[in-house]
């Protein structure tokens, strides 16, 4: 059921270019976790290259899916494409942005995968780790909107790397667990 409603089965056997699109995110956590900022422009430019990156990963997805799920999937890659354009032209700028805004995208992030798991819980056997994700990445938002009376920008510095850190090790697991997927799907007998 999962290959007939969701992937277009021509493409599904490209399931390995969406695992090693989870381990990039994983190296990209862990290089952002542990990067020692010192200036707010290094913020921007880390963000600028994560975003492109999102985008470009989301424009694979668009293109495995079909229905609804391809729109979506193509308005958050370029959104996420422009929005890595920007903080490339505007790294400054892109900080204090994100600080701005981060707690209502993670909540709208949150809301997709939680809402995204969900409607595959039938089709999918891994469908409660896209319900996890959704879940902590609200969390996430609920706890960055409330650290908004920190006015220190060295510490807010460190606290989005940690944010954007977090949210690739978040986009690592939901990449490779999509991935093997995929791969289940693929070699799953047609449907009837």
């Amino acid at each position: 059921m999962f290959e007939g409603r969701m992937l277009v089965p021509e493409r599904s056997k490209y399931w390995w270019v969406e695992l090693l699109a989870g381990f990039g995110w994983l190296v990209v956590a862990w290089l952002v976790l542990r990067a020692n900022v010192t200036s707010l422009a290094t913020v921007g430019l880390l963000l600028g290259v994560l975003f492109i990156v999102a985008g470009l990963n989301e424009a694979f997805v668009a293109t495995m899916v079909s229905g609804g799920w391809k729109v979506m999937h193509w308005v958050i890659a370029v959104i996420l494409l422009l929005g890595g354009l920007w903080a490339l032209f505007r790294p400054v700028n892109t900080f204090f942005a994100l600080v701005s805004v981060l707690g209502l995208v993670l909540l709208l992030e949150g809301a997709f995968e939680i809402v995204r798991g969900i409607t595959s819980r039938g089709d999918n056997p891994y469908w409660w780790l896209g319900l996890v994700s959704g879940v902590l990445l609200i969390l996430l938002a609920l706890w960055v909107s409330g650290s908004d009376r920190i006015f220190n920008l060295h510490a807010r510095a460190f606290l989005v790397l940690f944010w954007v850190g977090l949210m690739a090790l978040i986009r690592a697991v939901t990449a490779i667990v999509l991935a093997f997927a995929i791969r289940r799907a693929d070699r799953a007998p047609a449907p009837v």
